[in-house]
């Protein structure tokens, strides 16, 4: 049934490459591909062709947070600049790692003529976003970090464990789940051709209005266009609110976190429980529009029946979406190299996941 819909999504012109997995109680259901990675060469997609998913990558950035709380090396509670002094800078003292997973620190904005190869810049990038001022007063409220999330928890996460979270992510949950070359923030070069190419050349969501908060918080030079997505330097920086993967293995990676991967425990189920439950509501002070947060997820299904409490995961803004559902036992992956600021595939996809196995 998947398999049919993704080959009709490609023969159709609708897409040019998909890699869908899903897995259900911890087997493999779906592992399904279509359609080509790289139009310039012809090279059709399999199942270890990586794509990057963009904000999809917020998803495992949070997921290795749980991990190292569940291990005792972090606390929701703990402020960030405990580990981080010059975070504390303009009135930013009592941000909590909670506080960073709701999106509610106060500081989504970069400079305004911030470039692609800058996103690289770990010390730079980090620089900025301590010494920034709150656009709130931080805890009363909630903005999209498009970006400077993953900065945020990948600075706490390396002053306070001396490990970046790219290398937590690999020790902890991509070795024990034997995806170690499939599930990444950056790329390592030696991937790099594995990687599908995100097209057509110049599509993009619409760019926000010039000024909004949704253009300070993502300016026009790391805008997710199919040429940024495409550019080694993004491609290898290793930024944690976006990633590189496969459907496979993040798909592996929720269905680990639901306790379905035998030989793996990531979190308990009493973790699991707090991880997915909606923890902040409100209007986001950059998008605009009425949102919740789980602890770093969005609790939102595309296309099936919403679960406040059982569904947790992240959509990227190229379509690209992983999450999991607690209630029915799915963990799903939709990857897509289409840019078109167009979602209806990964829907399309969860409600015939919901058909069949989200009941």
């Amino acid at each position: 049934m998947v398999q049919a819909a993704i080959d009709e999504f490609v023969a159709s012109g609708a897409e040019t490459g998909l890699q869908i997995a899903v897995l259900h109680e911890g087997a493999v259901v779906v592992d399904a591909v279509a359609g080509i990675a790289d139009p310039r060469t012809g090279t059709p997609v399999t199942a270890s062709t990586l794509f990057f998913a963009t904000s999809a990558g917020k998803g495992v950035a949070s997921s290795v947070v749980h991990v190292l709380v569940e291990r005792g090396e972090l606390r929701y509670d703990q402020r960030v600049a405990e580990a981080w002094p010059e975070f504390g800078a303009h009135g930013k003292a009592d941000v909590t790692l909670r506080d960073v997973l709701v999106h509610s620190a106060g500081v989504p904005g970069l400079w305004a003529d911030i470039a692609p190869e800058d996103l690289g810049d770990w010390n730079r990038m980090c620089a900025f976003i301590a010494d920034q001022s709150p656009w709130w007063p931080p805890g009363t409220a909630t903005g999209y970090h498009a970006l400077t999330f993953g900065y945020l928890l990948g600075e706490f996460v390396r002053r306070a464990t001396g490990r970046t979270l790219a290398a937590a992510l690999a020790e902890h949950i991509a070795a024990p789940l034997g995806v170690s070359d499939e599930l990444h923030f950056g790329i390592p070069d030696r991937l790099l051709p594995r990687v599908a190419q995100q097209g057509p050349e110049g599509a993009a969501p619409p760019p926000p209005d010039p000024g909004s908060p949704l253009d300070r918080a993502i300016p026009r030079g790391v805008q997710p266009t199919a040429a940024f997505a495409n550019r080694r330097e993004v491609l290898r920086a290793d930024v944690p609110a976006q990633g590189t993967m496969s459907a496979r293995a993040v798909a592996r990676m929720y269905a680990a976190l639901l306790g379905h991967i035998d030989g793996v425990r990531l979190v308990s189920p009493d973790r699991l429980v707090a991880m997915a439950a909606p923890a902040f509501s409100g209007t986001d002070q950059v998008v605009g529009i009425p949102t919740t947060w789980a602890l770093g997820y969005s609790p939102a299904r595309l296309g099936g029946m919403d679960r406040p409490g059982s569904t947790f995961g992240m959509v990227g803004s190229n379509g690209s979406a992983a999450y999991a559902d607690i209630d029915s036992g799915v963990a799903v992956a939709v990857m897509r190299n289409r840019i078109v600021g167009d979602w209806s595939v990964a829907a399309a996809i969860d409600g015939l996941v919901t058909e069949t196995w989200g009941r």
